[in-house]
């Protein structure tokens, strides 16, 4: 109930003048991004916040699932030409149609997640990444037993940009002399959804001794998670030439038949750290939240949040104002996910530190770099 309500301030805030109609509730679209509503990352989070509205508010939101980026704009055309009140893309693949659709259609109201479009009747949902994404580094440098951790990006842009660089800066804060190993799925909108590239990457990462991989990727994401929960662990005898483990984090933690079987011997578990939604629970290889875990944390992007606030706004019909809504560390927009599935991994010690860290960035004692 606290993040639901610093996020309604915060929009409420920052939402200006003329609102909308209040004697009927809105008409609303929602657009979501290649990859679809159960990608179990950035579209499903999205989703999860539509559905709260609906349930919430009694409303009927329509939603356009494209087949792949480039139907995008149609969904943002199919909206405005049935005259939506508030036509809501998911992701950067809708800014151009937004902006297109908002300029020529000046009585609808248009809100872009990760994007900043322009027009007196647009608004941008962006959040801050790269603050979230320095705490998960963080922890993974805490938790590293190799030295070595890996990122996987999907798409060579600026916004996964902004996790990578708040990754690398968390890990090294952890930990100056891990190695970060980052790589990227392509510079197309084909890279959301590469699942079998991303198992070759983190298996490529893993063969240079990286024992814990970030996928800021959508879709693609699923490909590391299969790896690790796959593999389970790297063995003293995969690790490179003159490289050998630095610490057993997890030698105490309740492991699973398995995993005894299959990383029997001198070895160390692999883990995922997911993105946008909670991940942690596609780590458990044998349905038992008791047992080791390969998803070490997430580094969740409350886009549900940031969805259902502006559709609650729309119909409340509060105020409106063009700009920049911005989600933080500071508003609860980004955090790290802690649940049943990791708490045995993260000790009560560590999670201290992690806090320290969070409220230095907070206060503004340590600044995170977005590139």
């Amino acid at each position: 109930m606290q993040l639901r309500s610093t996020l309604m301030l915060t929009l409420a805030a920052l939402l200006g003048s003329a609102g909308l109609a209040q004697d009927n509730k809105p008409s609303i679209g929602v657009v979501l991004d290649a990859g679809g509503k159960k990608d179990r990352s950035f579209n499903q989070s999205a989703y999860e916040g539509v559905l709260r509205a609906q349930k919430e508010f009694g409303v009927k939101i329509d939603v356009y699932e494209p087949g792949v980026a480039g139907e995008v704009g149609r969904g943002v055309d199919k909206f405005s030409a049935a005259r939506k009140d508030l036509i809501i893309g998911i992701g950067f693949n809708s800014l151009s149609s937004i902006d297109a659709a908002a300029k020529a259609n000046p009585g609808l109201r248009y809100a872009a997640v990760d994007s900043l479009p322009t027009g007196a009747n647009t608004t941008g949902l962006r959040f801050r990444e790269h603050e979230g994404s320095f705490l998960v580094g963080y922890l993974a440098g805490l938790s590293t037993s190799t030295g070595v951790v890996g990122f996987v990006g999907g798409m060579d842009i600026p916004i996964i940009h902004k996790f990578e660089a708040g990754f690398t800066a968390g890990v090294k804060l952890a930990c100056p002399k891990c190695q970060v190993i980052g790589r990227y799925l392509g510079t197309t909108p084909a890279a959301w959804n590469n699942i079998s590239g991303a198992v070759s990457l983190a298996g490529g990462m893993k063969n240079k001794g990286a024992d814990i991989i970030f996928a800021a990727a959508g879709g693609s994401g699923r490909g590391v998670i299969n790896f690790v929960t796959r593999t389970q662990c790297i063995k003293a005898s995969e690790l490179p030439a003159g490289m050998s483990f630095r610490s057993d984090n997890f030698a105490k933690v309740l492991k699973s038949g398995a995993y005894d079987k299959a990383c029997a011997g001198n070895s160390r578990p692999m883990f995922f750290i997911g993105v946008d939604s909670n991940q942690n629970y596609l780590g458990d290889t044998d349905n038992n939240s008791l047992t080791l875990n390969h998803g070490l944390t997430s580094m969740v992007k409350r886009v549900d949040n940031a969805v259902y606030s502006v559709i609650r706004a729309a119909i409340k019909g509060e105020p409106w104002r063009s700009g920049d809504i911005n989600f933080s560390l500071e508003n609860e927009g980004v955090e790290y996910a802690m649940d049943a599935y990791n708490d045995r991994l993260i000790p009560a010690a560590t999670r201290e530190k992690v806090e320290k860290v969070k409220q230095l960035i907070i206060s503004g004692g340590i600044k995170v770099p977005s590139k």
